[in-house]
């Protein structure tokens, strides 16, 4: 049985996350105090009490939902009395997930993380005017009429695939105007359903560049450890198992597409049995449900999860 351990991106997050963890799990709660420390400000007082317009914030968001993920891990390892490394053998994060997988996988300091997701939402926050930007889903076409449509959109702006979530569940991402007119080319294109979403920039396009100067300027800065287990990454959608390569992919992936469709299909081919989403929400076993058929799905998000998972693992 191969077993991939996977963590939600931006979008799960809700007030009173990981705080059921934290008041079971002596673990759990020093991951709190370790991201509240880096931060210098209590994020988790946040996280736990909201509001939820704050938390909601691209600059709260990100390190909140890599702090409840790292906090339900934390409480499987204190739980199971082994690593996660020893209970999976392949992790994957969507977006901002995929420092959570790092982190989780031995590669990334939790304190390093905290800090560089603080940045990476300032930065994707301040590299787009408010309204200047917008994200569209588009449900219900491949992944080749989405690329045609979004360069039919473009014009002289911007838009682009911004993640291919799984079958028939894009994103695009770009300039308020050539977003605007892909949801209406997807509706005359048969698309199931085509919609702006409510965002506050338009993530994973090279809008975000100045972003990904600013954020790749810090990873030089930051230590960086082989990965125990291989992460799949967003950008190839590949294992990868060297520390060298981790500052460039995290670079490229905030301006590039989230390929977490080629990623399922990753996880398919390198025979994964069973897939545990750690953190908030079931975004990504609802994905798998679809694109993994087969595949024995697991939420952790409550200590009530990691009582049963730890058991079942024996």
């Amino acid at each position: 049985m191969s077993t991939v351990a996977v963590f939600p991106g931006q979008g799960a997050q809700s007030v009173g996350m990981g705080r059921a963890l934290a008041e079971a799990f002596p673990a759990a709660r020093e991951v709190f105090a370790i991201v509240d420390e880096a931060l210098g400000e209590p994020l988790s007082r946040l996280v736990f009490t909201g509001p939820a317009e704050v938390l909601t914030l691209t600059e709260n968001a990100q390190p909140a939902l890599m702090a409840t993920s790292l906090a339900a891990v934390r409480a499987l390892e204190a739980a199971s009395g082994r690593p996660l490394t020893a209970l999976v053998d392949f992790v994957a994060g969507h977006s901002l997930g995929e420092y959570s997988a790092l982190v989780a996988a031995g590669a990334l300091d939790l304190a390093d993380a905290a800090r560089l997701l603080r940045l990476r939402g300032r930065a994707m926050q301040a590299a787009v005017p408010v309204g200047a930007g917008a994200m569209a889903a588009v449900l219900g076409l491949d992944v080749p009429a989405v690329e045609t449509l979004a360069a039919q959109a473009a014009g002289d702006g911007v838009c682009a695939l911004a993640n291919d979530n799984g079958e028939g569940q894009a994103v695009l991402s770009g300039d308020v105007a050539a977003v605007t007119r892909a949801v209406e080319l997807a509706k005359a294109a048969g698309a199931k359903r085509s919609l702006l979403l409510q965002v506050s920039a338009p993530f994973h396009c090279e809008l975000m560049a100045p972003a990904a100067a600013e954020l790749g300027a810090a990873l030089a800065r930051t230590a960086f450890q082989a990965p125990r287990v291989p992460l799949i990454a967003n950008v190839t959608a590949a294992p990868v198992r060297e520390a060298a390569a981790l500052p460039g992919l995290l670079r490229e992936q905030v301006t590039a597409r989230v390929r977490w469709r080629e990623s399922m299909a990753t996880m398919r081919e390198l025979g994964v049995t069973r897939l545990i989403e750690l953190g908030q929400g079931k975004v990504l076993t609802g994905l798998a449900r679809r694109d993994l058929p087969g595949v024995s799905l697991v939420n952790v998000q409550g200590p009530e999860d990691v009582a049963a998972l730890a058991a079942s693992l024996g």
